[in-house]
């Protein structure tokens, strides 16, 4: 390629005006060159794997946050997470970065919608204000403080009952190792604390304890205690179960606690508040009849009805400060939750757009706001509404980047820069930059594909039967009654918010058979890669010892085959106190990961660290057979051969991590797949590669559901089912179910209209 293809040239005069990036190399990019305007909406393009995010999140926006941390005290930056400088030659003129991702919003079941937006904040100083009779001031209407709180639940809404039976085996005795709590095992400190405590026979079975002793075997207070020499603090093991595990951020834990938690503890709505996480006094302050619990709990759109009926001049700036903050959640697309939903229920496309609507509301201008994949999760009639928000937040004064894939966003961009041409080694090199109209003649990937349509299928395939759902009523559906249709391709539709989810995960998931490939984060830490999550590695480690006729086990980096420098990571990570903290190459094993001795074992030429160096499409000629080549396959079909089997999983994008599980997932004897929005990070080419995916697992005999936006998916389907006709309280019905060409010529829902343009 003879360099990038541009559609005009910037004169020198203006060139502060421009963002300028000089020698980008972090991850596949190629010494990436160009300049991005400033106060411009310029949307990013290109295959997945392209180099897109490398660009714009490892290096513009990264370069900007650490430049930033780099304005404060050595000792302030000793407390904050350490950037590492970008791959970059030149960065000039960069404004402070505004992240605005699809990272879920963490899992503290504290944080809800309306303390992320404070829209909460300004509802409780418009009751410690005008609600009638008066609590207090606006602390008291707080979950989060003693003085607002529910004394029973501490402000969580939710009470938990411990199944004692997963904390004791009865039937045994102490010495016999009765207590299944972890950390209990015989002769364990926390055991000896028990058995020692002189308040029980450790010899006695539980079922002959006493009432006495089963009270303080379970339920005692943290009581001090002495034994022989020693003294000690001894506690009920159901008060201690419940401080060790209870509002603890369970994704956090040990496998084996995180599985005793789901095990032991149960969690209903707390009978003392009905969940509401408020105490007595804080629910009796009302306005216009209602308490602010109830508030929290309406509908957003609704809230800000009743917020614009309150009409007190003693409290106008706060109540139009909260109607800003409503309306703008009405306005993208949400006004379908509730001010008490938990954040972390909320999608990662719901997550983003909740982000969003503090950015609109900032007094901040001459920012650079960055989008990753905001149309996630959004209907085509949604995606008009978040043009118009990605445009308000430019006309503000603004510099807004993209990374999007959806021709309809992509329409709005006052600046285009298409990244590739391929994935992986084959990308990170700029395409075209320039404005929407010299896009299509560019000749480029994404300017072939802008216009493409897939059309309606001649003809469906028939069902080979039916999976019936009957009176749904799981969050806002309303009594659904439907039949899925089994051996063909269905895809669930719908605006959002519009009760897709809550049918199929909440009434098909979980039945026999299915088999759930979802958008929830890998579990992981940077030795986890590829290699290790899919399986892959054992059959590779196993046909490494079987040639060098050693045990397979060297072949781990997490086992004694690794570089004892940097323990199998490749990297060394260095905390350097007060300073930020670097990440560099390992000396000893200069990135290899592996001891000198294991890499001069080899396996056609090839040792195992160059193995793990491979693209997936090169490993599966590599390993074309058995139960390696198997897998392999799969990453292939599902789109993954340009990544390398030994890249961490922390590098991978929301739409490769997906691909991955719905890889490992078709290696199940699954009988119904449930796919949901696995167009996420795709490309417009790789959509026509994923139908090809989704057919070969129909004709294979399976059953397909896919939750899905994406318009060429629903031409392609079998059978459409759309709800509706809105979202919340105005969806939750079945308003269409049957094949896509009837719902083109005769429907009459939001779906209908957009899918009737689109195959037209």
């Amino acid at each position: 390629m003879e360099g990038p293809v541009r559609s005009h040239d910037y004169t020198a005069a203006d060139s502060h005006d421009r963002i300028q990036v000089r020698g980008a190399r972090e991850n596949n990019l190629k010494g990436v060159s160009l300049d991005i305007p400033k106060r411009r909406l310029t949307v990013f393009t290109g295959v997945s794997g392209s180099g897109k995010s490398s660009l714009v999140f490892d290096t513009i926006a990264a370069e900007s946050r650490r430049l930033i941390d780099e304005t404060y005290t050595a000792f302030i930056q000793s407390f904050m997470p350490s950037l590492g400088r970008p791959d970059v030659d030149a960065l000039h003129n960069l404004s402070a970065a505004i992240i605005v991702d699809q990272e879920r919003m963490g899992a503290n079941p504290r944080s809800t919608v309306g303390t992320a937006t404070d829209a909460h904040t300004m509802l409780r100083i418009v009751f410690s204000r005008i609600g009638a009779p008066y609590v207090g001031p606006a602390y008291a209407f707080s979950f989060n403080r003693a003085e607002g709180m529910c004394p029973e639940c501490e402000g969580l809404g939710k009470a938990s009952e411990i199944d004692v039976d997963e904390l004791v085996d009865r039937e045994l005795s102490l010495d016999e190792g009765a207590i299944k709590v972890p950390g209990f095992a015989v002769d364990s400190w926390q055991w000896q604390v028990v058995a020692g405590s002189g308040l029980f026979d450790p010899a006695v079975k539980l079922t002959e304890f006493t009432p006495q002793q089963w009270d303080d075997l379970l339920h005692k207070p943290a009581t001090k205690l002495r034994y022989g020499t020693n003294n000690f603090t001894y506690e009920g093991l159901v008060l201690k179960v419940k401080k060790s595990y209870l509002g603890k951020d369970r994704d956090s834990m040990q496998p084996s606690a995180r599985a005793f938690a789901e095990r032991a503890i149960r969690l209903a709505v707390c009978p003392s508040c009905g969940g509401s996480r408020l105490n007595e006094a804080a629910r009796s302050a009302r306005i216009n009849g209602l308490d602010i619990a109830q508030c929290s709990a309406m509908q957003i759109n609704d809230l800000a009805e009743f917020v614009r009926g309150i009409g007190e001049a003693a409290v106008g700036p706060v109540l139009d400060g909260l109607l800003s903050t409503l309306d703008s959640l009405v306005g993208i697309g949400l006004g379908y939750l509730s001010l008490d939903r938990e954040s972390s229920t909320l999608s990662g496309g719901e997550a983003q757009r909740v982000k969003m609507v503090r950015h609109l509301n900032s007094s901040l201008t001459d920012v650079t706001y960055v989008f990753d994949e905001p149309t996630a999760g959004l209907h085509p009639h949604d995606i008009q509404r978040m043009n118009t928000l990605l445009l308000q937040l430019r006309d503000k004064g603004n510099t807004v980047l993209v990374v999007e894939h959806k021709p309809e966003l992509i329409a709005i961009a006052d600046h285009v820069v298409d990244l590739g041409p391929g994935a992986g080694s084959a990308g990170g090199q700029v395409c075209y930059e320039g404005d929407l109209a010299g896009l299509p003649a560019s000749g480029t990937l994404t300017g072939r594909y802008l216009d493409h349509r897939v059309s309606l299928r001649e003809s469906v395939r028939q069902p080979s039967g039916w999976l019936p759902i009957t009176n749904a009523t799981l969050h806002n559906l309303r009594d659904v009654s439907v039949d899925l249709p089994l051996g063909v391709l269905t895809v669930v539709t719908g605006v959002a918010g519009s009760g897709k989810s809550s049918l199929i995960h909440g009434h098909v998931a979980g039945r026999e058979g299915v088999v759930v490939a979802d958008q929830s984060p890998i579990r992981g830490s940077r030795r986890s890669n590829p290699a290790t999550y899919t399986g892959v590695l054992d059959p590779i480690r196993a046909a490494f010892a079987k040639a060098n006729g050693v045990k397979p086990g060297l072949f781990s980096a997490n086992s004694e085959g690794a570089c004892p420098a940097c323990k199998g990571i490749g990297l060394i990570y260095t905390d350097l106190a007060m300073m930020a903290g670097v990440a560099s190459v390992c000396e000893d094993c200069e990135g290899k990961r592996f001891t000198p001795q294991v890499l001069t074992y080899r396996l056609r030429g090839k040792n195992i660290s160059e193995v793990l160096e491979m693209p997936v499409a090169e490993a599966r000629e590599f390993f074309p057979t058995g139960q390696a080549g198997v897998i392999l396959d799969r990453l292939v079909a599902v789109g993954l051969g340009y990544i390398g089997l030994g890249q961490p999983l922390t590098t991978l994008s929301g739409g490769e991590r997906q691909r991955l599980k719905l890889a490992i997932n078709m290696a199940k004897n699954g009988t119904t797949y449930v796919l949901d929005e696995p167009t996420t990070g795709l490309h417009l080419a790789d959509v026509d590669q994923l139908l090809g995916l989704l057919d070969r697992l129909v004709d294979d005999g399976n059953t397909v559901i896919v939750i899905e936006h994406h318009q060429a998916v629903m031409a392609h389907a079998d059978w459409i089912v759309d709800l509706g006709p809105g979202a919340g309280h105005d969806g939750g019905r079945v308003v269409f179910s049957g094949p896509p060409a009837r719902l083109v010529a005769e429907g009459d829902s939001l779906t209908a209209v957009h899918l009737r343009e689109y195959v037209s």
